[in-house]
């Protein structure tokens, strides 16, 4: 049985502290544990090659100094770039980080997780296979287990299937009146909405159903401390103290 989900302080640290540090990076690992989080959230794909870093879009233009579709990239050509001084100067250098490496920097700091997969198109089972035998190798026996978030059902379905104990998330970025078949389906033990699709009326009735809402990305304290008193679980923050210094 999965145990319900407690997020103590309930703020969760967006890509890392991605406001603070470059996003889905070790950096921004550090940065959230400097900031007081206790949950941290980062996004998996895996190279043309089938290894899992973090990263969010499809294309390394955004984040690095490299240029094209994550999925034809190979991790030799992709472990050289910069991932780090298009965000600030100061942090020229950082790489694209594999995830053993940062499951290992989170095991360290002691930190609670929740790994969305982002699988390229048509890379969802293939994602998700390689990214929860990953984790598992490192993960400890241990309370807290690491969540698996997706917009994807196939990787819901397939996470379901390989560690069906490790709790699943639903993510939504629109208002769907079929959530609660999406959680069903799936055993998912929470759901995470984007903030601005919350009503109090929608949040009281998502708490009815004993699920962790989460919400996400939060920009300031006043809302979040609406979302919470609602009822929500826990909120998205790209930065952290802003939002747990207000708590």
């Amino acid at each position: 049985m999965i145990p319900r989900l407690t997020f103590q302080p309930p703020v969760i640290a967006h890509r890392g502290a991605g406001l603070d540090a470059p996003e889905n990076t070790l950096a921004s690992v550090r940065e959230a544990k400097a900031q007081g989080a206790q949950w941290i959230e980062f996004d998996v794909k895996i190279t043309y090659d089938g290894i899992p870093i973090l990263m969010h879009d499809e294309t390394l233009d955004r984040t690095t100094d490299g240029h094209g579709l994550v999925a034809e990239a190979t991790w030799e050509s992709l472990k050289t770039l910069d991932a780090g001084a298009s965000f600030d100067p100061r942090f020229k250098g950082e790489k694209i980080p594999l995830l053993t490496d940062v499951i290992k920097a989170v095991l360290e700091h002691d930190m609670a997780v929740i790994v969305e997969l982002k699988p390229c198109p048509g890379r969802a089972k293939a994602t998700t296979m390689v990214t929860m035998i990953e984790i598992a190798k490192l993960w400890p026996d241990r309370e807290s287990l690491p969540v698996i978030a997706s917009f994807d059902r196939e990787c819901l379905e397939v996470a379901a299937q390989l560690e069906p104990h490790w709790p699943r998330c639903v993510l939504m970025d629109h208002w769907d009146l079929t959530w609660r078949d999406k959680v069903d389906q799936v055993g998912a033990k929470a759901l995470c909405v984007h903030e601005a699709h919350l009503t109090q009326a929608r949040v009281q009735d998502m708490v009815g159903a004993k699920v962790s809402l989460l919400a996400y990305t939060i920009q300031t304290p006043e809302r979040a401390k609406e979302l919470l008193a609602w009822g929500v679980s826990a909120v998205y923050a790209g930065c952290p103290r802003a939002i747990l210094d207000s708590l």
